[in-house]
């Protein structure tokens, strides 16, 4: 199995640190490409413009999300992009995932409890079970 089209979803938490380090581990042994996303649900999106100043606040807002995974993404000389998409996590991830022909996907694990990811479901869960590639899940 190779992975040359890694999809790394990111959230702006430790998390999403935890797994770009995998991501990048992935990446650099098999000469891979990076695609980052970042998802903006309904709700963030709405409460992002309520608390933005203008468009250029809530640029700043997302880009600041993902500034620890830029900064260990620019550490290394490997391929990668950035992108925002909007949505809801679980069914957009998976349709990039699988509209770009990922051949892996590396999502961290928000560490819900049995209860919970049975009441909420859960963003790596879903995209897990539906994304047509393999999927390391970080714990």
């Amino acid at each position: 199995m190779v992975f040359k089209k890694i999809l790394l979803a990111v959230d702006g938490s430790e998390h999403s640190l935890r797994s770009a380090n995998y991501a990048i581990q992935l990446a650099e042994k098999f000469d891979g490409t990076i695609h980052v996303v970042y998802v903006v649900d309904g709700n963030t999106a709405k409460s992002d413009v309520l608390h933005a100043a203008d468009k250029f606040a809530l640029e700043k807002k997302r880009n600041d999300k993902l500034k620890a995974v830029k900064a260990l993404l620019n550490e290394t000389n490997m391929e990668y992009e950035i992108k925002i998409l909007h949505g809801e996590a679980g069914p957009t991830i998976v349709d990039y995932a699988n509209s770009n022909a990922m051949e892996g996907v590396v999502v961290g694990s928000r560490g819900l409890n049995n209860l919970q990811t049975f009441i909420l479901g859960s963003v790596s869960h879903k995209v897990a079970k539906r994304v047509d590639c393999p999927v390391l899940i970080v714990k």
